[in-house]
């Protein structure tokens, strides 16, 4: 038994010492010469493997491992029964000593900051964190699922809480930045890999498996693979493929993936399926587009995708072996696959993220880690409505405060949320904020016996607490209910594989009975997305919207609502009044009457809505061109009487466009209350195009275009005719 041990030892030392002088080791050669040395040292089995997920054990070269990102790295998680953290758990793997990270809003939450830095800084947090996971783990999670490029053409979408938003120049800019921060800066090696999602066009669950998205050539690029396209220029080389067709071809199995994704835009890193869409391509009830299995791998393989995320081996070991998989085909899927794991350093020895220094504190739990989810959440919240300046409450004035509502007791979690080691609702941050003060704050959640009228008669000021649950689940106290997957309990809920049914709030009777009794009612909408609240609107005082999910929900909120913080998040979709505002769900053509651009009715709130506590003016717009560059020059004098941040708005309108305008630069700006920041706005010469159909490829639409720049899409402040 002894020799047999020092045989398997000395075994395994030889090979070692042979890999590390395999070429594919050495850096001074290329990436495509390292790589091309791998696949030829490889066996069919291993690069069958890494269609499956699997690294290269035998040449040293370990699994990447992934994880759910949109918000937060997602390694324990909790099904959140129902909106309380702890019970039931989704216990992590044995060997995994932490399941916490940091939570921050929902992307649709950070999409509403209009601020690049936020979405950096959410990417950089989580890969950093993703490191710290992988460091010396078996079990590594280093393709980060994120960010989701998809576009909320419609509200009634439910994973609407996983979009940056309705327009394709926002979400653009927004998922750059997040690859940026996910990637991080080094030129060579990655932190984490971007894998955005899901290609393409993919903006209703119901029947998702099945259905498809039909479009013109225009729309693909001005609009549905916009995001994509900006994050595949910042360089993201790999994303997850949808589950509908488009255009009557399922998205696992499209020629886009090989003719567009990386012919033309160079995403050579992996390529992957959503969960389930391999089946779902053969099955006869499902898309039918292949006749069994192994015509479906054929297919997906052989149109570009590397990977199945949940295929079995024997699977694809089949296939080969029945004569599905081309050589060719197998070897540069492989060499996809391989680039990922290059890039991320498990090819070599060491690369520098794995020198980073952690300290004694695991970074979801250091103040740095805090203090950052508190200011993406700030920064996410709009005020959308304050009539008479009822906000920011003055402490010393404020002395009796009562809350209602089912959305303040607690941080709900949705499905790809990540699992904070504590986390602030709204009742607690409210309590925290006059804690020092002698205001006394009381709480009701419903108005059951009408109780609440009398404590809202009390009270000097009204906070109404309402919205969605992320996870459709009843709010039934702490009775351990989940909500099955694709169903709902409240018409108005969804989430992923469950569309909602209704734009109207269940619980706006709640408002309108403590605004009876008190019309200093504050209503506070925490969701995942808009509500058409037009009763609401139309009577309440002061509104303000943000998402769910951050660990410094109750924190920020009273930030904002006692003026600690001064609010300038906007909206990133059309608020509609009325279902009926809406085109047919899977109407894909926007231009039937979606997003601000093709709108044609009166919105409850527009997009790019928000207000300020103070106030602000533009003036002296200048254009000149720089090269390849317009720069635009204006002064944002800030006229209140409080220091805040304007984000400041350039549309387009074309001549003959079809589109009212269409957003092509944004940018988040301080001003101290009383002074003028004169602002630059650089846009690129080829962010004033559309996509020309016959010269297949974005030119400009005219000579002229028409300028106009203002505080949202409705609300212009200053408009200029510039020569393009």
């Amino acid at each position: 038994m002894k020799k047999v041990l020092l045989g398997l030892l000395l075994l395994a030392a030889s090979l070692t010492l042979r890999a590390q002088d395999y070429p594919f080791r050495n850096t001074a050669l290329s990436e495509e010469e390292r790589l091309n040395n791998a696949v030829s040292l490889m066996t069919v089995d291993e690069k069958l493997a890494t269609l499956v997920g699997q690294g290269v054990p035998r040449l040293g070269i370990a699994n990447p491992g992934a994880t759910e990102a949109i918000h937060g790295i997602v390694r324990g998680g909790a099904t959140d029964l129902p909106g309380l953290w702890g019970g039931g758990e989704r216990v992590g793997r044995p060997e995994q000593r932490y399941q916490h990270s940091t939570a921050f809003p929902q992307a649709y939450g950070i999409g509403e900051t209009w601020d690049r830095e936020m979405a950096r800084l959410v990417g950089d947090v989580m890969s950093r964190e993703a490191r710290f996971y992988s460091h010396d783990a078996d079990w590594k999670c280093l393709v980060l699922w994120a960010p989701n490029a998809d576009l909320a053409r419609d509200p009634r979408w439910g994973r609407t809480e996983e979009s940056f938003g309705e327009d394709p120049y926002l979400v653009g800019e927004m998922v750059a930045a997040e690859v940026r921060g996910i990637q991080g800066d080094d030129p060579k090696y990655w932190r984490g890999a971007s894998l955005m999602k899901h290609f393409l066009a993919n903006s209703n669950e119901d029947n998702r498996f099945r259905t498809d998205s039909r479009f013109d050539e225009a729309l693909f690029r001005d609009y549905y693979s916009y995001g994509f396209w900006k994050g595949a220029r910042a360089g993201a080389m790999s994303l997850m493929t949808a589950y509908n067709a488009y255009n009557g071809i399922p998205c696992i199995a499209n020629p886009f993936i090989k003719e567009i994704l990386q012919d033309e835009w160079g995403m050579k890193g992996t390529l992957v399926d959503d969960a389930g869409a391999l089946r779902f391509l053969h099955m006869p009830e499902m898309h039918g587009y292949a006749k069994d299995i192994n015509e479906a791998i054929k297919m997906a393989l052989e149109a570009g995708l590397t990977r199945f995320i949940d295929a079995r081996f024997e699977q694809v070991k089949a296939a080969w072996e029945a004569g599905f998989i081309a050589e060719d085909v197998l070897n540069e899927r492989t060499k996809n696959n391989l680039r990922t794991m290059l890039r991320l350093g498990l090819l070599d020895d060491a690369c520098p993220y794995d020198a980073e220094e952690y300290g004694d504190t695991v970074p979801w739990e250091t103040q740095e880690a805090r203090d950052k989810a508190r200011l993406v959440t700030q920064k996410s919240i709009v005020l959308l409505k304050n009539e008479q300046d009822l906000l920011p409450l003055d402490r010393d004035k404020v002395t009796k405060i009562a809350v209602f509502g089912n959305r303040a007791e607690a941080v709900l979690k949705d499905w790809y949320g990540a699992l904070p080691t504590y986390r602030v609702s709204p009742l607690e941050g409210i309590r925290a904020a006059v804690d020092s003060n002698r205001t006394e704050v009381r709480f009701q959640r419903w108005d059951s016996d009408g109780s609440a009228q009398e404590l809202a008669r009390w009270a000097d000021v009204c906070i109404v607490c309402v919205g969605n649950h992320p996870n459709t689940s009843p709010d039934w106290d702490g009775q351990t209910v989940q909500a099955p997957w694709a169903y709902g309990t409240v018409a108005g809920d969804g989430r992923e594989a469950l569309d909602r049914r209704s734009l109207q709030l269940e619980t706006e009777d709640l408002i309108k009975v403590v605004w009876q009794a008190n019309p200093n009612t504050v209503a506070v909408l925490i969701s995942s997305f808009p509500f058409a609240i037009n009763w609401t609107a139309a009577h309440v005082p002061a509104i303000v919207h943000l998402t769910q999910c951050s660990q410094e929900l109750g924190n920020a909120l009273a930030d904002v609502l006692f003026g600690d913080y001064n609010p300038a998040g906007r909206t990133t979709q059309t608020w509609v009044r009325d279902i009926l505002d809406l085109p047919n769900m899977l109407d894909y053509d926007i231009r039937h009457g979606r997003t601000y651009m093709y709108f044609k009715g009166d919105p409850l709130f527009p997009f790019g809505h928000g207000l300020s506590y103070t106030t602000f003016k533009y003036s002296r717009l200048k254009v000149s061109r720089d090269g390849d560059r317009f720069v635009f020059r204006f002064r944002l004098k800030n006229t209140g009487t409080r220091d805040g941040e304007e984000v400041v708005q350039l549309y387009a309108a074309f001549p003959g466009d079809d589109a009212a305008r269409r957003l092509r630069g944004f940018d988040r700006i301080f001003v101290k209350a009383g002074e003028t920041a004169n602002v630059e706005l650089i846009v690129p010469a080829e962010d004033l195009t559309t996509w020309n159909t016959d010269a297949h490829a974005f030119t400009s639409p005219g000579k002229r275009a028409r300028i106009l720049l203002g505080a949202s899409s409705q609300d212009i402040r200053l408009k200029k005719r510039i020569r393009l």
